[in-house]
């Protein structure tokens, strides 16, 4: 898949799905835990994205039923999506551990006026 680079957001839901499937609901809870509560998506965004990564083929909608008389669905990560959520995992922990290595620097060298 052609995908360089996802936004937040969209990486956090892969990451929700990551462990198993998950109705909505239940995605946008996963997502504040994951993000220690930074982000919180809304009902409408949340299943924008959802339809989006569909179409992308990351996820899919795996089943439904009805609790408490509301339609409740079921999505789940593709192998693609499980393969896009894996490369951009990779890709921030590479910014990461070079944002290291230069804060490291600096403070070996000390800060110098611009």
């Amino acid at each position: 898949m052609g995908i360089e680079e996802i936004r937040e957001p969209t990486f956090l839901v892969l990451a929700a799905l990551a462990d198993g499937t998950k109705h909505g609901y239940a995605l946008i809870r996963e997502v504040s835990v994951i993000s220690a509560g930074r982000v919180t998506l809304r009902a409408g965004t949340l299943y924008a994205a959802l339809g989006r990564l569909a179409d992308q083929g990351l996820v899919r909608q795996c089943g439904e039923e009805v609790v408490e008389g509301r339609l409740r669905r079921y999505y789940d990560l593709t192998d693609a999506g499980a393969e896009v959520l894996a490369t951009q995992a990779d890709r921030l922990r590479a910014h990461a551990a070079e944002a290291d290595r230069r804060l490291r620097s600096r403070a070996r060298v000390g800060t110098v006026p611009a």
